[in-house]
C-alpha cells in the first residue's frame, strides 16, 4: 500500500474509535424498575418489572440481529425510537403500558443508550485530535446511535467536542451506516467532498462498506474488540488498518507533513 493522500478531513467513529464500551450486566434490571415506576405513577398498569427486563433484553438481542442484517441493503435507514419501544420492546404489553412508552421513547432510548455501556475514551484519542487540528484537517463524528445526545453528552464531558466540527449519528438522520449518505452529511456539514476525506471505522460489515459505497479517499478500519467478528462476509477491504488513535496519528502525519508520526 503507497502513501494515503492528504485528507480534507477526518470522518470517524464513535463506538471502537474515540471509545471503547464494555457491557454493564445490570442495566437492563435497572431501566425495568425506572419504566416499572413510571408506568405506575402513570395509572397505566402492565408489566412488572421482572417482565419488562425479560423484554427489555429480548428487544435488546433482536434490535442486534436487525442491526446486522441492516448492512445489506444499499441505503438503509435507521430504526426509530418509537418502533424500537413499540414494536421491539412492548409489542405484546397492554395498550396502555405501550401508549406510554411510545410517548416517551426518545427519552427511554436515552436511558438504554446511558445504561448499557460504560465508556472510556480510547488512549490516544485527545492526541489524534490535537494533531488533526494542527494540521488544519477538520474532524466530524459520523456514527450509528440509538440515542445521538448520549454520545454529545461523552464528547463534551471529555474536552473532545469543542475539537469536532460536526457529529452526525444516524437516529437523528434517519439513515444508518452502511448508507452513504452518513459520510455525505458530513462532509456537507465541513464544506468538502467524500473523495477528500478520510473515513476510520471499527468494523467491516457498516464502516468500511459505508466508506467504499460514499467514495472517500481512504477507508481506515480501526481495530477494536470485534472488529474481526463479522456476521457475514464483507466483500468491501479498508485502505490502512490501525491499532488505535496513536497509529491513525501516524498515518495522518505521514499524509500532512511527509514524515511517519511517533505512535508512543
Amino acid at each position: 500500500m503507497g502513501p494515503l493522500p492528504r485528507p480534507t478531513a477526518l470522518l470517524l467513529d464513535f463506538g471502537g474509535v474515540v471509545v471503547t464500551g464494555t457491557p454493564r450486566p445490570g442495566w437492563a434490571a435497572e431501566l425495568a424498575a425506572e419504566v416499572h415506576r413510571s408506568l405506575t405513577a402513570a395509572g397505566c398498569g402492565g408489566p412488572d418489572a421482572g417482565h419488562i427486563e425479560a423484554d427489555l433484553r429480548a428487544g435488546a438481542a433482536a434490535d442486534a440481529h436487525w442491526r446486522n442484517a441492516m448492512s445489506r441493503p444499499a441505503a438503509p435507514e435507521e430504526m426509530s425510537h418509537h418502533r424500537f419501544w413499540t414494536e421491539f420492546v412492548a409489542a405484546d404489553w397492554p395498550a396502555a403500558a405501550r401508549a406510554h412508552v411510545a410517548a416517551h421513547a426518545g427519552p427511554l432510548c436515552r436511558r438504554v443508550a446511558e445504561l448499557r455501556q460504560h465508556r472510556v475514551a480510547r488512549p490516544g484519542t485527545d492526541r489524534l485530535l490535537g494533531a488533526a487540528e494542527r494540521a488544519g484537517v477538520p474532524v466530524a463524528i459520523v456514527s450509528n446511535a440509538l440515542s445521538g445526545p448520549v454520545h454529545r453528552d461523552f464528547l463534551a464531558a471529555h474536552g473532545f467536542a469543542e475539537r469536532i466540527a460536526a457529529q452526525v449519528y444516524s437516529d437523528e438522520a434517519g439513515v444508518r451506516k452502511p448508507n452513504p449518505e452518513m459520510i455525505r452529511l458530513a462532509a456537507r456539514a465541513l464544506g468538502v467532498e467524500p473523495p477528500g476525506c478520510w473515513y476510520v471505522g471499527d468494523n467491516y460489515d457498516r464502516d468500511v462498506l459505508c466508506g467504499r459505497r460514499a467514495g472517500v479517499g481512504a477507508t481506515i478500519l480501526m481495530e477494536a474488540p470485534g472488529t474481526y467478528d463479522r456476521p457475514y462476509p464483507v466483500r468491501a477491504e479498508p485502505d490502512a488498518v490501525v491499532a488505535g488513535p496513536d497509529g491513525l496519528r501516524a498515518l495522518l502525519a505521514e499524509a500532512t507533513t511527509g514524515t511517519e508520526g511517533s505512535a508512543c
